[in-house]
């Protein structure tokens, strides 16, 4: 299968990001979120990154504007049925995720692949309440989208090799390295990842070292080009959470258990970048 238009559900974060760098690479786009604001929102957000891109001189003017005219916005899942490859691009959460999958499962023609970009969930779980599980498969980009470079495949169970190849083609065309990964709870990079940012908020909460400290070690000492907990900043305290919580139900041990800080921060709103407070304020 030939990939030419994606559909995305989701114009946050994640499914901006996805739609720019579909967009910057030719394919087309339709974009749906549950409301024209926040349509609009993710599109203003493409617009604003591009902007920068040619400020920058990586594309030219007519480039972002070619791009642009390339994404469509919309509140309506009947849009996406012109796509090949739909990507569920929505909040880290199980329940919603289903609720996604099988309304998508039900309006897309059958030959349609179906991509989620959860960073922990199962995909053989969500696979398994579609009617199409040999075209579900876990597309986890990581943020911001339209720099980095990784995008891990993730096959659940029943994911045909028909569908892997297509889908990695498709992240290639991206301009993305895509990694192959076997359905784990947090795959590769997460699941060592997260609960290196865990362990960072227990040595905060211990008040071994400040915060501008503990980042400095991991950027000096590691070579890390950001912080663990400025990074837990950018990725979102929520999310972090979340997925500590899955690590902690999926695999019963408790090495994966959230730092209470972490969840003192989640509850108290401070959940980063996007509240414009977390470890750090913005």
């Amino acid at each position: 299968m030939v990939i030419t238009t994606v559909g995305i559900i989701g114009a946050g974060t994640m499914g901006n990001g996805i739609a720019q760098a579909c967009a910057v690479s030719g394919l087309n786009v339709v974009m749906v979120d549950i409301s024209d604001a926040a349509v609009a929102k993710g599109i203003a957000t493409v617009s604003g990154s591009l902007d920068r891109l040619v400020k920058k001189e990586k594309i030219t003017a007519d480039d972002k504007t070619a791009a642009l005219a390339r994404i469509k916005g919309s509140t309506h899942y009947g849009d996406l049925t012109s796509a090949q490859l739909v990507i569920e691009a929505a909040t880290e959460n199980y329940d919603l995720k289903v609720k996604i999958v099988k309304q998508l499962d039900e309006m897309l023609p059958p030959n349609v692949i179906v991509a989620s970009n959860t960073s922990s969930i199962s995909i053989t779980k969500l696979a398994a309440v579609t009617q199409r599980a040999d075209r579900f498969i876990g597309m986890h980009f990581f943020n911001p989208v339209p720099m980095m470079a990784l995008v891990e495949i993730i096959r659940g169970l029943q994911t045909s090799d028909a569908t892997h190849a297509a889908v990695h083609a498709m992240a290639t065309t991206l301009g993305k390295t895509p990694i192959t990964v076997k359905n784990s709870p947090g795959f590769v990079v997460n699941r060592i990842l997260v609960p290196m940012i865990n362990e960072a908020f227990f040595v905060l909460a211990e008040g071994l070292a400040t915060a501008e400290d503990i980042d400095a070690g991991m950027k000096l000492g590691c070579n890390q080009p950001i912080g663990p907990l400025a990074l837990a900043d950018m990725v979102g305290l929520d999310v972090c959470l979340a997925v500590m919580d899955v690590y902690l139900s999926e695999f019963g041990d408790s090495k994966y258990r959230a730092c209470p800080l972490l969840k003192e921060m989640v509850a108290a709103g401070r959940l980063g970048r996007k509240t414009g407070q977390g470890v750090y304020s913005y």
